[in-house]
């Protein structure tokens, strides 16, 4: 079976909706280079194709419609590269004892393949010329969000619940994350992309990072109402979808007004937390609050588990990245991303939460003030000869 199931339908007029399927519903519809290669591939056939009104995106399942990458095999190909490549010689690099990957190998390598599509697929969604709609149920984390961010209509329901937890991996939120984060009122992207804390539907409706809230059970009734539309051949069709949802967003408006928002409910709080001018005086204040709630205890707890190193590039990245281009912010991406395959702390969280499974990371740095500056430049430096 596909890992990506598409699919059309004809509606009134003969235009038709496609459809795309993440099939892999036993892995959360993790992404992997199969999926990355065939999204490419359909995405710019059904945009140059004019009879194809619009495109949906969903995950097969109903739990998620997609949980992120497949950093597990990612993780895999590393190591062997990591065995063959020689040490960077650099003192602040060779403190530890693995060795890190260097410039030309990681070039050549299956992450830069790996990052590159995913980043050219979440970028065509971005960009897409056709009303795109991205059916949020269930999870949609890390990767997830890089395909749902970029979509014209981004529904979320009372199912629906989202994070960017790449701290817990020693990653750092990328997908275009430093794009959507940053636009984010008050600092709030800068403390989900810190912490990787997990919110809502409601959460995603309020910070913008939805834009359609309908409860999961009108899917079928809406699937059929968009293929009675007369959808014409330019601009109105973002119109016409627009009009199809409402009815469902009206009928469905109750359900996501009562439902807690803890981002809105504590948006003081994050304020506060996050008003320093350095990360590690925001990674300090955030674990040293004291509160008794639920949710902001889990985003401690996540932080605190969480890679130091993986905190202070999430910071660096977003206040390097808000004034880039979304497409400069992808290019930054793919510099930051390879940086950090190259480094060990990658393999180290995968291999702790994924791999061996005993949630003990080795963090190179168990003290974000211990880091050395030197250091997070690295990350932020120009691989040599990567092609833009």
């Amino acid at each position: 079976m596909s890992p990506v199931i598409f699919s059309e339908i004809k509606t009134k007029n003969n235009k038709r909706i496609a459809f795309a399927e993440l099939n892999a519903p036993k892995s959360l519809n993790a992404l992997n280079m199969s999926m990355f290669v065939l999204l490419h591939k359909q995405l710019l056939a059904w945009q140059s194709n004019d009879e194809i009104a619009m495109v949906i995106i969903q995950g097969a399942g109903d739990k998620a419609f997609c949980a992120g990458g497949d950093v597990v095999s990612l993780c895999h190909t590393l190591k062997e590269e990591r065995e063959n490549s020689a040490n960077i010689e650099s003192n602040y690099l060779t403190q530890t004892s693995a060795s890190i990957i260097n410039d030309e190998t990681i070039i050549a390598s299956f992450g830069h393949e790996f990052f590159s599509l995913e980043y050219q697929v979440d970028q065509l969604i971005h960009e897409f010329t056709k009303p795109t709609l991205v059916w949020g149920d269930g999870y949609i984390m890390g990767g997830g969000i890089g395909l749902f961010a970029g979509a014209s209509h981004k529904v979320v329901t009372e199912k629906t619940l989202l994070a960017m937890p790449e701290i817990t991996i020693g990653l750092y939120p990328d997908v275009g994350a430093s794009w959507f984060l940053n636009k984010m009122p008050n600092n709030i992207g800068l403390f989900l992309g810190m912490t990787g804390a997990i919110f809502n539907a409601a959460d995603a409706l309020n910070i913008g990072l939805a834009n359609v809230g309908i409860n999961s059970s009108f899917k079928n009734d809406v699937i059929a109402d968009l293929s009675n539309i007369d959808w014409q051949s330019n601009n109105e069709n973002y119109d016409l979808l627009d009009q199809a949802l409402s009815k469902f967003v009206q009928q469905s408006e109750q359900a996501f007004k009562s439902m807690l928002s803890n981002i809105v409910e504590h948006q003081a709080v994050i304020t506060q937390l996050t008003h320093f001018d350095n990360g590690a005086d925001i990674y300090q204040a955030i674990l040293a609050l004291e509160t008794d709630n639920d949710w902001l205890q889990r985003a401690q707890g996540k932080l605190r588990k969480g890679s130091p190193l993986s905190a202070i590039i999430t910071y660096q990245h977003l206040i390097m990245s808000k004034d880039l281009t979304l497409a400069e912010c992808f290019a930054a991406d793919i510099n930051l991303s390879l940086r950090c395959c190259q480094y060990p702390e990658l393999s180290e969280g995968v291999r702790a939460l994924l791999i061996d499974k005993d949630k003990s990371p080795r963090w190179t740095y168990e003290n974000i003030n211990d880091i050395p500056a030197e250091l997070l430049t690295w990350f932020f430096t120009p691989l040599k000869n990567l092609s833009k």
